[in-house]
């Protein structure tokens, strides 16, 4: 374990949500001779989803040749480890989250409704997180249970099969998520205070999820809610906050943006994403942005970018396998914030060897124990899982992947074509004739064993969203319309991945709405005028991922669940090929 070189004692300071406030209010401290600024050290996750075990995908880092190499991270009994040390490193420290740290969750957690993935983060001492879009997957009633505890069942899926399931022990966060009534569904802001008497200072918390998520769960779930806007929310509380007395202000948003260049997790090259007009927009008062959602790692001084906004930008990648380690000065008397600076650590966990060959650790990098209670914990879930994931479902010939090679990193590739396949022959009784698959729904490559096979587990971990296969007609004007949607200008780009016989090209340099330049079934052009029956999963099927068409159409028929539908495909021809032909592309 990386540890402290000396041990320092916590102060362990009460934890006071808002509107709890009147008492603390207060603006800057004035005297003659004030006390020294207060060091608090802010620890920063997002992106969890479950991730009870190491997720066997590595962290890029630079090699410091000019190039980047493979580190193996991540897994709860580390991560618990990797925060416990940075912890020892501050006298006053908080940990925080920005989104989605259940939903779309590895089997152990998902199988048992995310319970375990809140137990991991209460043992390793979360105290705010804010709601992300995937925290909706089960619904609103479901979230309030995971944060109040209890065995009401709100889903398929009986709760409390391991133990009685006691809540977050953490806050949940919901600044823009509005209820009926005006109301949010959980506090807007919270507040921590450190230290004592003239020494002592306060930071406040904004957390919220992106405006967005309705069209990123099941509406089915999400019914009264009004996600708003999230710069617009930020603005309303950060005086509110300072009148209360904060001393610094840190936004929790479940949003993010990109960088490019050479991977390093603590580097901010080309930032690029849906975070930067929100941060161009910000209240001044407003110190730290933890955001998310991109799955991307950064840290940023945003004040480069932007000289107006100097505010410090991080995130810490996905699946627990990074933590930001952020230090803040805050001068008591002042009521500021003086310094702030921030690195991403990497959660080394122990080596594993991928498709491509061995991921070994990096010496040069800390080495993490995993932490024996939260190994012993997850090990309860995991155990009890084996029975589903360790199930034989079918042969592959090869390894998928979503993405071809040398493309677009928002194609299915030769994974989203499988799946594809598999749910139109699925639903050909419903009168299937084309089938769709989002890119952004393909969690994990499937990496068949030396002999072919394959587990539930390993098909879960691919696309693990539990939806189920809706069928309806559209005419040609409509499927070209729905295909537009997924190259304008107002989501992230992603071409669907279809079934064999349907292909389809695309031209990013042609205006929006008339990107898509040919379709073809069977070789033949699609009829603007003529009606296809088209499949795709229940999430799309609602709107999901913006493809808003996909609501309005005609004749469902809802069949059965598609990991049942891909198993049935795998079976059905052992070893099941891989799809590998080019059927939706780049192109005139």
């Amino acid at each position: 374990m990386n540890q402290s070189p000396r041990p320092i004692a916590r102060i362990a300071p009460a934890l006071v949500l808002l509107p709890l406030l009147a008492a603390c209010a207060g603006g800057p401290r004035t005297g003659a001779a004030g006390p020294a600024p207060v060091t608090v050290g802010v620890i920063g996750l997002n992106d969890f989803h479950g991730s009870l075990e190491a997720p066997r995908t590595a962290v890029m880092v630079p090699d410091g040749q000019g190039d980047a190499r493979a580190v193996p991270a991540g897994g709860a009994a580390f991560l618990a480890s990797a925060v416990d040390s940075v912890r020892k490193n501050y006298t006053n420290s908080v940990t925080v989250a920005a989104g989605d740290l259940t939903g779309a969750s590895q089997i152990a957690s998902s199988l048992f409704l995310d319970e375990p993935a809140i137990g991991v983060l209460n043992r390793i001492g979360l105290e705010f997180n804010a709601v992300g879009n995937h925290e909706f997957d089960q619904g609103t009633e479901e979230l309030l249970r995971k944060q109040t505890g209890g065995c009401a069942q709100h889903t398929a899926r009986k709760p409390c099969q391991i133990e009685r399931f006691e809540g977050a022990k953490f806050k949940y966060l919901a600044a823009s998520t509005v209820r009926a009534d005006g109301s949010t569904l959980f506090p807007a802001t919270g507040m921590r205070s450190f230290g004592k008497g003239r020494g002592a200072v306060q930071i406040g918390f904004i957390g919220l999820t992106l405006k967005d998520t309705s069209n990123l769960v099941s509406p089915d779930g999400i019914k009264g809610l009004t996600f708003g806007d999230e710069a617009a929310a930020i603005n309303a509380q950060v005086p509110r906050l300072r009148k209360a007395g904060a001393d610094a202000v840190i936004v929790l948003i479940h949003q993010g943006g990109y960088t490019s260049g050479n991977p390093d997790p603590s580097g901010c090259a080309n930032l690029t994403g849906e975070i930067k007009p929100i941060l161009d927009k910000l209240d001044p008062g407003v110190d730290v942005v933890v955001s998310g959602h991109t799955h991307w790692s950064y840290v940023c001084d945003y004040g480069q970018i932007n000289p107006a906004k100097p505010i410090l930008l991080t995130s810490a990648g996905v699946y627990g396998q990074l933590i930001t380690d952020i230090t803040l000065e805050i001068d008591p008397r002042a009521g500021k914030v003086v310094s702030k600076r921030a690195r991403n650590v990497v959660v080394q966990s122990d080596p594993y060897v991928s498709p491509r060959g061995p991921v070994n650790n990096a010496a040069d990098l800390p080495r993490f124990t995993a932490r024996a209670d939260v190994a012993a914990y997850v090990g309860q879930y995991t155990e009890a899982a084996k029975a589903y994931s360790l199930r034989p479902v079918g042969k592959l010939a090869g390894p998928v992947a979503r993405g071809p090679s040398g493309g677009m990193s928002n194609q299915g590739g030769s994974l989203g074509n499988l799946i594809a396949d598999a749910q139109l022959a699925a639903t050909l009784g419903a009168g299937a004739q084309i089938a769709f698959m989002n890119p952004f729904g393909l969690r994990a490559p499937l990496n068949p064993a030396a002999d072919g096979s394959l587990t539930f587990g390993d098909i879960y971990a691919a696309q693990p969203f539990n939806n189920t296969l809706v069928t309806q007609t559209m005419t040609g004007a409509e499927l070209k319309a729905v295909l537009e949607q997924g190259f304008d200008d107002y989501q992230p780009k992603q071409a669907l991945s279809p079934s064999a016989g349907f292909a389809y090209r695309f031209d990013l340099s042609r205006p929006v709405g008339d990107r898509v330049t040919a379709m073809t079934l069977n070789g033949q052009p699609i009829d603007p005028a003529a009606n296809y029956r088209i499949t795709t999963n229940s999430f799309l099927a609602g709107g999901g991922d913006s493809f808003s068409l996909f609501n309005r159409q005609r004749d469902r028929v809802i069949g059965m669940a598609d990991l049942d539908a891909l198993e049935a495909w795998l079976k059905a021809t052992p070893p099941r090929a891989v799809p590998a032909e080019d059927r939706a592309g780049a192109g005139r």
